[in-house]
């Protein structure tokens, strides 16, 4: 088996003490595996920069310990640490040329004169910055300023890159293309990344896993795909794009089970055998899962009575708003595919269809 590069075993962290203490994690343990992209995701105040300071070492944990390939880093200052940290500000220095930033940690190290140079331009060729190696920070953009700080943290060849919400003070056009920068850069060197974002587009984008969280506990990791399609938590699902919840009751019929929603109406449940009779249920359904048809049609039967409260066109697809029988509001979006697109008013009484495959039962 192959060593974790990063291991966090039983992380908590108080800031203050007494009524004022502040429980930023709370027995938080993680394995973030070798040459991988792995995304830290929550709200503000969820922990998740926290967690990124105790593994580069800014912070040290009330409890628990940070493991680097096995070794034990708790107690060790940030630069014994083979860690580098990109942070939200780009802290470039200003009087320093593009190539004295990137080739400053390599001097700190005491690197000869050769292999800085060699570095230099072997990282400005990595980020796409060759050329740039005289010219000072106020000549470049926001985009260029942000790939000088990345080639400054790969110079030195870290074994594990943190990357503190770095692309938040870009704009949307310049933040996309960075994302995809990103990644490229992680695939190119097989460094370890470990990024910090409360932007969920970020984190499917991006990563190879991504690990939820909230109020100083992690609350799923997996893959984007895992966490998009099978949420665990309601939390979960609602962060991560938009979701419909449905409350209901189990009712079973032998290996069956369908759940009876507050609309009135049932859903059939996949492999939901073992449930109890009247168990409360939550379950959660994309828009894009579910589909529109006109009421009172054939395929309108076994679904869920609605009405049209409001249609956006936004280019792509088209969304509706709609409210269920018992209020509840729903959301369904379709592709504006040829004549998929349907020209319904505001009012108009439609059955929402929902396979039980697109069905996610929460844990809470």
């Amino acid at each position: 088996m192959t060593t974790p590069a990063i291991e966090a075993r039983g992380l908590s962290k108080t800031f203050g003490a007494g009524s004022e203490a502040v429980h930023a994690l709370d027995d938080v343990s993680l394995t973030i595996r070798q040459n991988e992209f792995f995304t830290l995701l929550g709200p503000s105040g969820c922990g998740k920069t926290t967690l990124l300071r105790l593994i580069g070492g800014f912070e040290q944990p009330s409890k628990g310990d940070v493991f680097l390939e096995g070794q034990q880093l708790t107690g060790l200052p940030p630069f014994k640490r083979p860690i580098n940290t990109v942070f939200q500000s780009y802290a470039l220095f200003p009087h320093l040329s593009v190539g004295q930033n990137i080739a400053f940690g390599l001097e700190m190290l005491g690197r000869p004169k050769e292999e800085r140079e060699a570095r230099v331009e072997q990282m400005l060729d990595l980020v796409k910055l060759d050329g740039y190696a005289n010219r000072k920070p106020a000549q470049l953009s926001g985009g260029q300023q942000q790939r000088v700080a990345l080639a400054r943290a790969l110079a030195s060849q870290p074994k594990v890159l943190l990357l503190d919400e770095p692309l938040s003070a870009l704009d949307l056009k310049l933040r996309k293309e960075m994302q995809i920068e990103l990644k490229r850069l992680q695939t190119e060197t097989g460094i370890t990344f470990v990024f910090v974002t409360h932007d969920q587009e970020e984190a499917l984008t991006m990563s190879d896993r991504i690990a939820v969280m909230e109020n100083g506990h992690i609350l799923q990791i997996g893959s984007p795909t895992e966490i998009y399609e099978h949420p665990q938590r309601r939390f979960v699902a609602d962060f991560i794009g938009e979701t419909n919840f449905l409350e209901g009751r189990i009712e079973t019929a032998g290996h069956s089970a369908v759940a009876r929603l507050a609309c009135g109406s049932s859903l059939a449940l996949n492999g939901q055998a073992g449930s109890t009779d009247g168990e409360a249920v939550t379950l959660a359904v994309r828009p894009e899962r579910a589909i529109i048809v006109p009421a009172g049609g054939a395929s309108s039967e076994g679904g869920l009575p609605a009405k049209v409260g409001a249609v956006v066109y936004m280019g792509t697809d088209t969304t509706y708003h709609l409210t269920l029988a018992d209020g509840t509001p729903f959301v369904v979006r379709s592709q504006n595919s040829e004549g998929a697109r349907l020209d319904l008013a505001n009012g108009a009484d439609v059955t929402v269809q929902i396979a039980p495959a697109a069905l996610q039962r929460l844990a809470d």
